[in-house]
């Protein structure tokens, strides 16, 4: 029973509860839905979503760097915290995203951040700023869980393996994890969850 002024979407108070993915297909679609008339918001978990990088890397993104590129090509970043290569791909609904954004032009020069506080100091929004985002966005189509900035990753990881079959090594590849096993864990992933999708029928 919940009582005033708690969020169901967070942990109780003295536990630790993982972030989770967004599992469903139709409550990331619920969530770009509520996102529509906010078209920078609606580009950031478009973004997050489609590219499974962490949320500092992505805030991190310039206006130039993205406005340019059609789909199908990258934008190559370098890591905060690894300091390793990695790149952001600008793929159909990135790029359909980007677009709207971009489309009315105000501060929105190649030299600044993409995902603008708004300040409006060109400082880009901060990660716990996106952290909050996130916990309201799920909240506002009433899902349960716990869900945070590194939701947007590991939603990204939890499709490609759920609903594309993609490999654990190539999704730790994207993630620069050491160890695909690593991946599993992080995205609370077992085998029989997989075989249970694909017993689903098709047609």
């Amino acid at each position: 029973m919940m009582h005033k002024g708690e969020n169901f979407n967070h942990p109780v108070k003295g536990t630790r509860i993982e972030v989770e993915p967004i599992r469903e297909e139709k409550d990331i679609k619920s969530i770009l839905q509520f996102l529509s008339g906010k078209p920078r918001d609606f580009l950031l978990f478009t973004m997050g979503i489609n590219n499974g990088i962490r949320a500092g890397d992505l805030l991190q993104i310039k206006v130039g760097d993205v406005r340019y590129l059609r789909a199908g090509q990258v934008h190559q970043i370098i890591e905060s915290k690894t300091k390793k290569k990695n790149i952001v791909v600008v793929n159909k609904a990135v790029r359909k995203a980007l677009d709207i954004y971009l489309a009315d032009g105000e501060h929105k020069e190649d030299q600044h951040y993409l995902f603008q506080s708004r300040k409006g100091d060109n400082a880009s929004i901060t990660v716990q700023a996106l952290h909050a985002l996130i916990k309201k966005w799920t909240s506002a189509i009433n899902l349960k869980g716990n869900f945070g900035t590194h939701s947007l990753r590991k939603t990204w990881g939890y499709q490609q393996r759920v609903k594309f079959g993609v490999g654990f090594d190539v999704i730790a590849k994207r993630f620069n994890h050491s160890d695909p096993k690593t991946t599993m864990v992080y995205l609370g992933i077992e085998d029989k969850e997989v075989h249970s999708v694909l017993m689903n029928e098709i047609g």
